[in-house]
């Protein structure tokens, strides 16, 4: 069938198509219409079938695997929409789903200890030692901590420092020992484990009496740099004896009379061997004594030796001198 003529007049070559319906509005847009499916070669549609099924196939099976695969050939995809949209038939694909992230497994919460301190004595003399006694355990179980180390800490100058520590054994217990000079607080620390949390104990009290050695020593301490004069018994100035007077009765309320060989005879006898801090030396001509002093150790004494001199602590000399001991 041939057309007479054109939108311009002109004569139409070829065949007329046939159109769906809505004219030829199709071919003035420049657009040409879709060819139904039945139309198309035996060929072609057996391989658009084919490849239809085909993908269709793939599709159904990434949608049952749990893990569904998102992506597929570009070129493929496209060309497997383009086939089976000419075929009459539309695949949708599925949604991608979201990736699968592994769980770990939460590694076990550490436990909290609990503990007992117990100390030797809180009231000490100065000097002795004390024994801080920590005890660890579970309080989920009941076992016994049995790893980590513990510190003792002491507080000085508004500080904890470490004093000493030790480390946990089988028992869950540890002893840490200390000989504080000062009344103060003291406190065990544990540093934790892999299985257990850090814990501080609390503030433990340990009251440090002054001994009478020390008190002695630090009452003769005191006077240091005071002018001798004869006769003299304190508070500013003293002669020998008079010195020695004074520092025994204020720090231990002993009572010597004024005279180093008065005051050999007080007190109890201990050997040159046997003397100890705060002991009252007193040296001998013959059998009488002239000069006093208080022990300080190492071979050393405080005392007030003569005119012009000053209190202080000097050197012991000779070797014929008795010791007193008038506190203990």
């Amino acid at each position: 069938m041939k057309a007479s003529g054109g939108r311009d007049g002109g004569p139409i070559s070829g065949p007329l198509r046939a159109t769906r319906s809505g004219g030829d509005s199709g071919a003035a847009l420049g657009v040409k219409p879709l060819t139904r499916p039945g139309n198309l070669p035996a060929r072609t549609r057996q391989l658009t079938s084919q490849a239809c099924r085909r993908d269709s196939l793939t599709v159904h099976e990434h949608s049952s695997s749990r893990r569904r695969r998102t992506s597929v050939g570009t070129g493929t995809l496209a060309l497997s929409l383009g086939l089976c949209l000419c075929a009459g038939q539309l695949i949708a694909t599925q949604p991608a789903s979201a990736a699968t992230t592994p769980v770990t497994a939460a590694a076990a919460a550490k436990v909290s200890p609990t503990i007992r301190t117990t100390v030797s004595s809180r009231n000490i003399a100065s000097g002795a030692t004390v024994r801080v006694t920590a005890k660890y355990w579970n309080p989920k179980n009941g076992k016994p901590v049995t790893s980590g180390t513990v510190r003792l800490q002491a507080l000085r100058g508004g500080k904890w420092i470490n004093w000493t520590s030790k480390q946990l054994g089988s028992s869950g217990i540890v002893n840490l020992y200390a000989a504080p000079k000062i009344t103060g607080y003291f406190r065990t620390q544990y540093l934790g484990s892999s299985s257990y949390l850090p814990l501080t104990g609390g503030n433990i009290r340990i009251v440090v009496r002054s001994s009478a050695p020390a008190r002695i020593l630090a009452e003769a301490k005191a006077h240091v740099g005071a002018l001798y004069l004869f006769a003299a018994a304190g508070p500013k100035r003293f002669d020998c004896s008079g010195y020695t007077m004074y520092v025994y009765r204020k720090a231990v309320g002993r009572s010597l009379p004024h005279q180093a060989n008065l005051q050999q005879r007080y007190g109890t006898g201990v050997s040159q061997g046997g003397k100890q801090v705060g002991d009252l030396i007193v040296f001998r001509n013959g059998s009488y004594g002239y000069h006093a002093g208080i022990y300080a150790g190492n071979g050393y004494m405080y005392d007030s030796p003569h005119t012009g001199a000053r209190v202080g602590k000097h050197k012991m000399y000779g070797s014929n001198y008795v010791v007193r001991r008038l506190a203990a």
